[in-house]
């Protein structure tokens, strides 16, 4: 439909087309792209009919937060049920994290100016039991497709009862190992901050890479993707490991064989950070010998200030659509949105989206798995038939306190990819 014909419909279609200059979404159906501007003024622009007429009347939603509710209520046969499962409350205290991604779900909704869907909210305690038994209760009030959990053990759980129940579930949790077909994760996964980053690195002529890595969970998964990256583009790499807190000897190590290394990659927490670069800076190893590289992680002033690490990149997803969101979000509600609440506004926006324009196929494994992706407030991104995710990157570059680009994000998956 074109932008004439909307300015000649109703009020409503005439303020969906203020909505172009924003974020979009974005999905390939069998090839074909369709593109649905945001903040969901793609459903909006979708709500109206081939006179530019509205087909249905906005949804408004409440901003209480429950333990347990629909936000569009009561719940209409031919409207899509959509289960949202966070973690509202912990240890019995609401969660600031929960109701912030609770809040941008809710943005997306309104945002979106439809009702084809309702949003039934669950609270999973922030525990397993509590996961179990609000998956239980959102498959049993018909949700095609779960958005949620955000802790492993959840999404592990509620996945396998959703798999079970032959429904999608797209979950929050960053450890790879919750994923498993038609258990899709959204959340920013450091395997595709080590791909983007040395890949990057590579093109800039960089050949002789080394990894220094804490002996945890994240260090784990980004050393086992590091490791297999370079066996794909056949490098050869030093690794050198430490205890969390303690990170000398490992720095003293790799010291002493600085003249064979021009790339350093270090996935640690922004606030370990200082220690380390105080300690690589002692042992000739920082920014001005050795490029160094990081992750998504580094996206962070205590990172950025940093002396050591001037001239270091890393790949996060692009500032922007954040910053955009942050401000409606405010608008909205009065507080900041923690970061990844753009998470449950993007799991939201595309199962609207699909639930408009999709049919019977809306939440079908071939739908999600698209592989030109989608486009949302962090970027491009795609599910894996596994279950896992891809996203378009930026590469930044740490530069007086600040984090400029060097490579942008692409702005489609190559074909064929």
């Amino acid at each position: 439909m074109s932008l004439e014909a909307l300015k000649e419909g109703s009020g409503t279609c005439r303020r969906a087309t203020a909505f172009l200059a924003h974020l979009m979404i974005s999905f390939s159906v069998s090839r074909r792209l369709l593109v649905l501007a945001t903040p969901l003024s793609a459903l909006l622009l979708a709500g109206c009919g081939p006179t530019g007429r509205p087909q249905q009347a906005p949804l408004s939603a409440p901003t209480t937060p429950v333990e347990s509710e629909n936000l569009t209520a009561p719940l209409n046969e031919s409207r899509t049920r959509i289960a949202l499962i966070l973690p509202l409350t912990q240890a019995g205290k609401p969660s600031t994290v929960g109701q912030a991604l609770r809040n941008a779900a809710e943005l997306a909704v309104a945002e979106a100016g439809t009702n084809n869907v309702d949003l039934i909210i669950k609270d999973d305690l922030s525990t397993l039991d509590g996961a179990r038994q609000a998956a239980q209760a959102a498959l049993a009030e018909g949700a095609e497709l779960i958005v949620g959990p955000l802790y492993a053990p959840n999404v592990k759980e509620v996945g396998r009862m959703a798999r079970a129940a032959g429904k999608p579930m797209i979950g929050f949790s960053t450890d790879s190992s919750t994923a498993a077909r038609n258990t899709y994760l959204l959340s920013f996964l450091v395997e595709n901050y080590v791909d983007r980053v040395v890949d990057h690195a590579l093109a800039r002529g960089k050949k002789n890479f080394a990894a220094l890595a804490p002996e945890n969970d994240y260090g784990n998964v980004a050393i086992n993707q590091f490791v297999d990256l370079a066996n794909k583009r056949g490098l050869r790499v030093e690794i050198e490991r430490y205890t969390p807190g303690n990170a000398g000897p490992a720095i003293q190590k790799l010291a002493a064989k600085a003249g064979q290394i021009d790339a350093l990659f270090i996935p640690e927490q922004a606030e370990n950070m200082a220690a380390v670069a105080g300690l690589l800076a002692a042992n000739g190893l920082d920014g001005k010998k050795v490029q160094i590289l990081g992750t998504g992680l580094w996206n962070d002033s205590r990172v950025l200030n940093l002396p050591a690490l001037q001239g270091a990149w890393f790949a996060a997803p692009d500032n922007a659509g954040f910053n955009a969101f942050a401000g409606r979000y405010r608008a909205r509600f009065g507080s900041e949105p923690a970061r990844i609440a753009t998470l449950a506004y993007d799991a939201v926006a595309l199962a609207a989206a699909l639930a408009r324009t999709q049919g019977d196929a809306r939440y079908s494994e071939s739908v999600l798995t698209s592989p030109t992706g989608f486009n949302g407030i962090d970027g491009l991104f795609r599910f894996t038939i596994d279950g896992l995710n891809e996203r378009g990157l930026n590469v930044l570059e740490v530069r007086s306190g600040a984090a400029n680009p060097v490579s942008p994000a692409p702005k489609t998956f190559a074909s064929g990819t």
